[in-house]
């Protein structure tokens, strides 16, 4: 007996899923490279839904988190993102996963432990919808103390921030004018490229300024459209969107160091820094609202204090919560915008209503033979219900 037809027999097919592992501490980073049925190996303390539905999308077999995906601080929607999806998730394997598991080797998930062949390499839990639901259950304790913090941060955040929410010291003037006009700025939060889709007659109709707050500018090209305004770290944004024409407003610390300037540079476009302790999202509101933006539309950005825990930034809840208050009723959620854009009649009413009044036109042709007179019947017909069509369909905006 041949000795390959021995080792073939003896060789069995061992438990669990099995596929490439991609590790990467920076989820962004990670996110780029990861392919459909590879295994995500990342570090993120209370995975967020939005990092959770790109995983999804990325078609990925499992996730392998070195950190806790539900530590109890508040309720973080990622790991039902991904348990909904069928998406393996095996949490806590701790910081040493990052180390022994090797990007681009292949690995093997068995019971909430991570093997290369049958070399145990991690260990951790395996969740399931049970358990991230009794963890959902425990963690909602959790914002009591976020609240707590929240108060203090505000009061912090006010006393520093002061003259700039107020005043607007500090904010940087842009060369795109934006004073009575329209703003809509766009992030990458939860659906946010569903929500820009359904604004396409929005733009097109009233053409706001197009403000991307980070890899919200890229996401405006990807929707076909052109941001004017660019706010954010430029590590975060392609070269294209960055050379795209666009105004470059880079945050940057109190001592003026702004992480990411340098690319900027190397990519020869002009940047201006806005020095603050606010995040970039309330960054871009602020410069729309203090150059005297008329209305200020919102895409991809967390509305709600559970919205903004989820995407990790409760340190920036009291900049969010004052920033808005500045801003009052300049600001509007997009999903408001859509909803009162679309027609409240559908086309099938409007055809319906084209081909009654048809209809009509042919049996008074067929019944009169006054030529001159029912052509005139014809056009006052024709005017009236083209006037009918505008009644119906138009004027939602003014």
């Amino acid at each position: 007996m041949k000795l390959s037809g021995l080792l073939h027999r003896s060789r069995t097919a061992l438990p669990g899923l099995a596929g490439v592992a991609r590790v990467d501490r920076r989820t962004d980073g990670l996110l780029r490279r990861v392919k459909a049925g590879e295994i995500a190996v990342i570090d993120q303390v209370d995975l967020d839904r939005a990092t959770a539905e790109a995983l999804v999308s990325a078609q990925v077999a499992a996730v392998v988190n070195a950190a806790p995906s539900i530590s109890g601080r508040y309720p973080n929607l990622g790991p039902e993102v991904l348990v909904a999806a069928g998406v393996l998730l095996v949490d806590d394997v701790g910081d040493e996963a990052l180390r022994v598991i090797k990007d681009g080797s292949r690995i093997r998930i068995h019971e909430g432990v991570i093997y290369a062949g049958e070399l145990e390499l991690a260990k951790g839990v395996e969740q399931d919808a049970d358990s991230v639901a009794d963890a959902m259950v425990e963690a909602k304790s959790g914002l009591t103390h976020q609240l707590e913090a929240f108060a203090a941060n505000t009061i912090e955040f006010m006393r520093r921030e002061r003259s700039m929410l107020l005043d607007g010291a500090g904010v940087p003037e842009v060369e795109v004018r934006l004073a009575d006009r329209q703003v809509l700025v766009v992030g990458t939060g939860y659906d946010h490229d569903a929500e820009l889709k359904r604004l396409a007659n929005f733009i097109r109709e009233y053409r706001p300024v197009l403000v991307g707050v980070g890899a919200g500018a890229d996401a405006l090209m990807k929707a076909g459209h052109t941001p004017q305004l660019i706010v954010g770290d430029p590590n975060e944004i392609s070269s294209e969107a960055l050379t795209c024409g666009a105004d470059v407003v880079v945050p940057a610390f109190a001592d003026g160091h702004a992480p990411g300037l340098h690319r900027v540079q190397d990519l020869g476009v002009g940047a201006v820094t806005f020095p603050s302790s606010a995040n970039p999202e309330d960054l871009a509101l602020l410069i729309a609202a203090h150059g005297g933006a008329s209305l200020v539309v919102t895409v991809g950005l967390s509305a709600s204090m559970v919205e903004f825990l989820d995407r990790g930034r409760s340190g920036s809840i009291a900049s969010t919560f004052l920033t808005r208050l500045q801003l009052g009723g300049l600001l509007v959620d997009g999903r408001v915008i859509a909803s009162l854009y679309r027609s409240r009649i559908s086309v099938g009413a409007i055809l319906l209503m084209a081909a009654s009044a048809l209809v009509a036109v042919l049996a008074a042709l067929l019944v009169s033979d006054a030529g001159e007179a029912v052509l005139a019947w014809i056009s006052q017909l024709w005017v009236g219900l083209v006037q009918q069509v505008r009644d119906v369909t138009g004027g939602l905006f003014g």
